[in-house]
């Protein structure tokens, strides 16, 4: 297990939020676009961002006491 200190704890909470904002709003964007091919690339981008915040949160998960 890692062991983090609370600074590092905040950075990895405020990296999953940032990450769930972007990839809402490029999935909102995603929606409101009328040509397919952005579409399906804005929501690759989007799939990639869902992709992080899954990584993120499975480490911060995996750690352990805080320092």
């Amino acid at each position: 297990m890692t062991v983090l200190t609370i600074k590092e704890l905040a950075f990895i909470e405020d990296e999953i939020r940032a990450e769930v904002i972007i990839a809402k709003t490029i999935n909102w964007c995603a929606t409101q676009c009328k040509d397919q091919e952005l579409r399906n690339t804005l929501e690759e981008m989007a799939e990639k961002h869902q992709l992080k915040i899954a990584e993120l949160s499975q480490y911060f998960n995996r750690t352990n006491n805080i320092q």
